[in-house]
């Protein structure tokens, strides 16, 4: 047997030249982007379309958002009210957007003409310690019931809209910053109030005649009377109407307001009752 110098293993595991042996490279880093363009590119192309109309949609979103932001500057929720958008805020004063809005000139005086129908029998005296103003109470079939927001109320028969009712609260609306001195003052008071009976009592777009504008028998403020023209399910319909602003001791005067419609015709004569009957306490 022919022995092999001891180092020919040696020689034989050593590289075959030291000059030409190069250690496997590290993979070179990908960045970010590369990744995320490689991730595109493996997708099938259905998916890249789909993720592309997801992100202009919800881009699409954001600008209408940005854009119409401003529309409600109180940020405040939008409430509708007989058809017609409006910002709740602290008195119902916004200026409303239905043409029943738009009154007739409002007579200086005019006396009120004696309504069709017999009077009810007065019973006594509605008190009320709330808007501290006092009225006739009327008998049957009139009842004394709970009506809120107002304080008291009088009605007549089922609880449909516009209802027959006799009710008193303090005004709905902003007052003016100072009293008037004399009652012909509130007689823009007293107009106030009937634009909003008018959003708040009856169908959107009834038209008004004046009946009756004079100052109160007793006491300062002033009393409108109206006829109020209306459409339900496209049929005409007749309301009689009153509204009495009465000065009171507090911030706000006190408002008076009456409703009947012609299906409560026989009572409209109780108007006339009204009229010479509420003063403040």
């Amino acid at each position: 047997m022919v022995e092999l110098p001891e180092d020919s293993t040696a020689d034989r595991r050593r590289p075959p030249s030291a000059g030409l042996y190069r250690p496997p490279s590290a993979p070179a880093r990908r960045g970010l982007l590369s990744k995320v363009a490689s991730g595109i590119g493996d997708m099938p192309i259905r998916v890249v379309y789909l993720f592309g109309a997801v992100l202009l949609t919800v881009l699409a979103v954001f600008l209408v958002f940005t854009l119409f932001a401003g529309d409600n500057p109180s940020g405040k929720p939008v409430q509708v009210e007989h058809g017609r958008t409006a910002v709740p805020s602290a008195t119902t004063s916004a200026k409303p957007t239905s043409t029943a809005s738009v009154l007739p000139k409002v007579p200086e005086k005019m006396s009120f003409a004696t309504l069709p129908g017999k009077a009810s029998v007065i019973i006594g005296l509605v008190v009320d310690k709330t808007s501290k103003i006092i009225y006739p109470r009327l008998g049957e079939p009139w009842a004394t019931r709970s009506a809120p927001p107002f304080s008291v109320a009088q009605r007549v028969g089922e609880v449909t809209q516009p209802h027959t009712m006799v009710v008193s609260a303090l005004l709905p609306v902003d007052a003016p910053a100072v009293k008037p001195k004399t009652s012909d003052g509130y007689r823009d008071v007293a107009v106030s109030a009937v634009k909003w009976s008018l959003r708040t009592q009856f169908p959107a777009d009834s038209k008004i005649t004046w009946s009756g504008s004079q100052a109160l028998a007793m006491g300062k403020g002033w009393i409108l009377g109206f006829q109020v023209r209306y459409l339900v399910d496209g049929q005409p319909k007749t309301a009689q109407a009153l509204v009495a602003v009465v000065q009171i001791d507090g911030a706000k005067p006190a408002m008076l307001l009456a409703t009947i419609p012609e299906s409560g015709k026989a009572y409209w004569r109780d108007i006339n009752t009204l009229v010479k009957g509420v003063r403040p306490i």
